[in-house]
């Protein structure tokens, strides 16, 4: 009933075999599917109740979940899973989150409640961003933006409600096949970073992409690319690709879009 897809770049194993043996506790997993990006293989991933494929470059993230993917589609599996390898989660809640895609079938996509491994909230429900929003959040003193953050990552919800969201964070993806066949997969344009704002805006178009905090995982989150400036070079990049694509300070669908998210929070 549901596929699932993990890519890996220079990951050990021991990183890879907690996960794979939460997802395995779960009878709705069908196959995982790990693509490693890495530059050597690791001989011992294929002795894991896996499919791995090797790719024997650094496709990128989107492209290697695609990878994944059309299989997904062509086997007609309902539902797809795109996950880090650094997510934590009880297997019970898959069960949970296919049970309310069951009987919601207008939703696409649904992003569970996410936790610091400290049992602080992450705030992944944004809006669809700005150029200002990127360029503010990254360059400036946080107090300085801090206002607009708050409005950005909707904290005025609580976290809390379910809400229908524009912009989910890639770590925990799970999609209606069908909505896939429909909306396309991840744009093979973005090596990193938009392909997740990207995807969900597409399929929010057609159906309900929703937070759903009735269930919740543990995300071992790293920002890279305020660590690193190569990191941050590709961020920077990939993100100019985002604004090419979608419009930069004249989209009229961003903005109808925003409105109607906030909406929800008077």
């Amino acid at each position: 009933m549901i596929n699932i897809s993990i890519v890996l770049y220079r990951h050990s194993l021991s990183e890879i075999i907690p996960l794979v043996n939460t997802l395995r506790k779960s009878d709705k997993v069908s196959c995982i599917y790990l693509i490693d990006n890495s530059p050597n293989p690791t001989i011992e991933y294929k002795d894991l109740p896996v499919n791995y494929v090797f790719t024997g470059k650094n496709l990128g993230y989107g492209a290697a979940h695609n990878i994944a993917i059309r299989h997904t589609l062509d086997k007609n599996i309902p539902y797809h899973l795109v996950i880090n390898p650094d997510i934590t989660f009880n297997p019970d809640i898959l069960d949970i989150i296919v049970q309310f895609m069951n009987n919601n079938s207008i939703i696409g996509q649904l992003m569970p409640k996410v936790y610091y491994p400290n049992g602080e909230i992450q705030y992944l429900c944004k809006l669809l961003p700005t150029p200002s929003d990127l360029i503010f959040r990254r360059f400036l003193p946080a107090k300085w933006t801090k206002e607009r953050a708050a409005k950005f990552e909707l904290r005025k919800s609580g976290y809390s409600q379910l809400l229908d969201v524009p912009y989910l964070s890639g770590c925990f993806m799970f999609l209606r096949t069908e909505a896939l066949k429909e909306v396309g997969l991840f744009d093979e344009r973005f090596f990193m970073y938009p392909e997740d704002i990207d995807l969900t805006r597409r399929i929010h178009a057609k159906y309900r992409t929703v937070f759903y905090p009735e269930v919740s995982i543990v995300h071992h989150h790293a920002q890279d690319s305020y660590q690193s400036f190569k990191m941050l070079k590709i961020h920077i990049v990939n993100m100019i690709k985002y604004f090419n694509k979608w419009g930069w300070f004249f989209d009229k669908e961003r903005k109808q879009i925003n409105k109607d998210t906030l909406k929800q929070l008077d």
